[in-house]
């Protein structure tokens, strides 16, 4: 709000009609609707985050208070500080390093703007107006709470999906397909502290339950932006700064290799909304 009390507009509203680096455009990998306010989906994530994500008196334990204040900050900022700990660590090639680079941006960046088309078309409440207004919102099994506040401060546009949550999924699985594995032990590094992980999977899961014990974000939200960022990541992965060498490094041999990578690309062909994707220009030349 501004201090005449008049509603402040949506922050970087143009990423969702912004040019996208590697998909078509940002709803390409568009998101479905949301629960309805009466679904038992709906209800299940209105009290989970009017549980976990108040800022008094909730139900988080310290180390999912933990959780949140860690994944409060930036999330570009987290992805490429972790970023140049990977590169240092396991892309010691100073090509690989900048592949690397490159498509984990990229790919974040599309997801981005996915995930902001998908707030602008939807418009969903976030947390806090939907618990204090949880008795007038047609479903009787979420009950309101007017004194409600989230652990963090809400950001200033809609909740569905969530941008820090398709960051972390493209960045996640992009670093999958990289590495051509899960499974690699590695630190997300903070301003302040680390958190230790044994996989990409692992940190993600981490972000969507964090977002959610901030109070800013229903599951529901976190969840879809996630796999339409993992959708994202995947089309940038097999059309854009292909490798020219084998892209299994090393110390991956002894890891949980990915030995069929046709087996995640089946989805990649075609949009979520339904129209025939037959007729697609697929990119033939980095930009």
């Amino acid at each position: 709000m501004t201090a005449t009390g008049e509603p402040t507009p949506m922050a970087v509203a143009w990423m969702a009609t912004a040019r996208p680096f590697t998909v078509r455009h940002a709803s390409q990998f568009f998101s479905p609707a949301p629960p309805r306010l009466t679904s038992q989906d709906y209800t299940r994530d209105y009290d989970e985050v009017k549980a976990f994500g108040r800022d008094v008196g909730s139900s988080r334990t310290p180390e999912q208070t933990a959780i949140a204040v860690f994944h409060s900050g930036n999330t570009l900022v987290l992805w490429n500080q972790t970023l140049r700990a990977l590169a240092d660590r396991y892309a010691t090639n100073v090509g690989d390093s900048a592949r690397l680079f490159a498509l984990v941006n990229m790919a974040m960046a599309d997801a981005a703007m996915t995930a902001w088309q998908a707030k602008i078309q939807y418009n969903v409440w976030r947390p806090i107006t939907a618990i204090r207004l949880g008795d007038s919102d047609g479903n009787r099994s979420t009950v309101g709470d007017p004194t409600w506040n989230s652990l963090f401060p809400s950001p200033n546009y809609p909740d569905y999906t969530s941008g820090a949550n398709s960051l972390s999924g493209a960045a996640t699985e992009m670093l999958r397909l990289f590495f051509r594995t899960d499974r690699v032990n590695f630190s997300m590094i903070g301003p302040t502290t680390s958190r230790f992980f044994t996989s990409f999977s692992a940190a993600a899961d981490e972000v969507v339950d964090g977002r959610m014990y901030m109070g800013i974000h229903f599951r529901f939200a976190d969840t879809t932006a996630r796999l339409r960022a993992m959708r994202v990541a995947r089309w940038a992965y097999k059309y854009y700064l292909r490798s020219l060498e084998g892209d299994e490094f090393d110390f991956v041999r002894t890891l949980d290799v990915i030995e069929d990578i046709d087996l995640i690309e089946d989805d990649q062909n075609g949009q979520d909304n339904g129209q025939d994707d037959d007729d697609a220009e697929y990119p033939t030349s980095n930009r």
